[in-house]
């Protein structure tokens, strides 16, 4: 078999590269680098600004526990929105609940949605539920501009340091909380706790700054750096760790990845996780 065209992901001394096949799509907007891969073992790549973003391999472990895992917290969710999220996988698994009435995705990139669209159907497919209701435009600005609209809010954002940079500061996550209905939820894609300790720190203390309760889950994402990334979970009406009610069966036998068993491993860590948690509690 031919060797393929070897391809990384550097950053601060750590890397993973992956072998491709073909190069599908490559475009520079208005602002990241956007490319979509075929890869020899893990599907269809897409990469922002360098960064992976998904692969066909793993992407239902991150898309379904930055779904469900909010939405199965909040007793009787009838509208969520998710901030980023332009490949569309964490609508498909939104999806998956009939109980919710609107969709709202708030993408600043519109040249993501359409590659993703054209290229990555298993998880653009998201987009075609009737409830979805799409903006293009800044994320934080939106949340400004709909206060008490939502019952569930998922940040599903790039690293910080591209275009999701405004996602990552107090400002922004006051803002989500504004946006909440009574009893709302939020979930944010708060990176790996190996990688970048700091930037959990910082998004642990936040959320316990501003919601009365808040808590850090991991999800294994073998093809993400380290093997891991974080979501922080918070609410001002319950505690987020505990499973809110079971999990209906024929959505449990549609996914792969969460379970009420994956949820509440989620939220068990080792004890450096621990420790710097408990310094964002005291903080």
């Amino acid at each position: 078999m031919a060797e393929g065209t070897w391809i990384s992901e550097v950053a601060g001394g750590y890397g993973t590269t992956l072998e491709t096949t073909a190069h599908l799509f490559s475009k520079k907007s208005r602002y990241q680098q956007i490319d979509i891969y075929e890869t020899r073992k893990l599907g269809k790549l897409l990469m922002l600004d360098g960064i992976i973003q998904l692969t066909g391999f793993d992407e239902f472990a991150y898309h379904e526990m930055m779904a469900h895992l909010p939405v199965l917290t909040h007793p009787a969710p009838r509208n969520v929105l998710v901030i980023g999220g332009g490949d569309g996988g964490v609508l498909r698994e939104l999806g998956r609940h009939r109980c919710l009435e609107e969709l709202h995705i708030c993408e600043i990139d519109a040249d993501v949605i359409d590659a993703c669209r054209r290229f990555l159907p298993e998880t653009a497919c998201g987009y075609d539920d009737p409830r979805v209701r799409i903006h293009v435009g800044d994320g934080s600005a939106f949340v400004k501009e709909h206060p008490g609209s939502f019952d569930v809010i998922i940040v599903d954002s790039t690293d910080p340091g591209g275009p999701g940079e405004p996602l990552f500061g107090e400002a922004f996550y006051r803002d989500l909380k504004t946006a909440l209905r009574p009893g709302g939820v939020i979930a944010s894609q708060s990176e790996s706790p190996y990688l970048l300790p700091d930037i959990v720190l910082r998004l642990n203390m936040l959320t316990h700054k501003i919601f009365a309760y808040s808590d850090y889950a991991v999800i294994q994402v073998p093809t993400y750096p380290t093997g891991q990334i974080g979501m922080c979970v918070a609410s001002d009406a319950r505690d987020v760790r505990p499973q809110a009610g079971a999990v209906p069966a024929a959505l449990q036998t549609a996914l792969r990845y969460y379970s009420p068993e994956a949820r509440a491993g989620a939220f068990l860590h080792p004890l450096f996780v621990d420790r710097l948690l408990e310094k964002a509690r005291r903080s």
